[in-house]
């Protein structure tokens, strides 16, 4: 499974025939400015929740591509008014079978507000369950016991966890997630962006490495495969 970063919170992950785009913030992250959203290719885009930092590329790249939006039912609405119609709300607890597998929205400890102050709904994670693997993406969390379901929901292959701490779970947090949801390979989210969610990368693949879970951190534009 192909898995390709692009700062922040914001990732593809070829799955099946189908390339799932999360949380698209590019443009306004100057560490992301050698992607161009342009050439960024997407079937489906998936919104963990209403921040600006998890959505600010969303419309642009929702027209461009066509791609179906999935996110809660408020994000949904507000994206309908803006023209976007090709989208699938889903709510916690809740999922559906698309193309590339079933997509199932869990909760998620953090709070949304979409950019222009409209209420964003309550946040959420996704747990991805395609044929052949599964993953499970926690959006902007704090550590929860609902993950030790998660891992009874789906066989978790590997994990998209934020780990810049301040604003959501740190590195010992988020290790400790991965062994809640019972995956020993993690994709590192929501770090260096802004100053006060700055990590030292040595000590946070230490944190990691002592829970047994390999934390995965690759540049901008870079590409793993899990």
């Amino acid at each position: 499974m192909k898995v390709t970063y692009f700062g922040h919170s914001c990732f593809s992950v070829q799955i099946e025939s189908s390339t799932l785009l999360f949380d698209p913030f590019i443009s306004p992250n100057p560490l992301a400015e050698s992607i161009d959203r342009d050439q960024i290719s997407a079937d489906y885009i998936l919104i963990t929740h209403g921040h600006e930092d998890h959505l600010a590329d969303a419309e642009y790249l929702l027209k461009k591509t066509g791609a179906k939006l999935i996110s809660n039912y408020e994000i949904v609405t507000w994206f309908n008014a803006k023209g976007v119609e090709n989208a699938h709300p889903l709510n916690h607890g809740g999922g559906f079978e698309f193309e590339f597998g079933r997509a199932t929205f869990v909760n998620a400890i953090h709070s949304s507000i979409l950019p222009d102050g409209a209420y964003g709904g309550n946040p959420g994670g996704f747990i991805i369950e395609g044929k052949e693997k599964s993953f499970y993406v926690s959006g902007d969390t704090a550590l929860t016991y609902d993950m030790k379901l998660y891992a009874e929901m789906a066989d978790i292959d590997w994990a998209a966890l934020c780990i810049g701490d301040n604003f959501t779970m740190g590195s010992r947090d988020a290790a400790k997630a991965a062994n809640f949801v019972r995956t020993s390979q993690v994709l590192g989210l929501h770090y260096d962006t802004f100053p006060p969610i700055a990590i030292d990368r040595t000590e946070a693949k230490a944190a990691f490495e002592a829970h047994g879970v390999e934390l995965h951190l690759p540049g901008i534009g870079e590409s793993v495969e899990f």
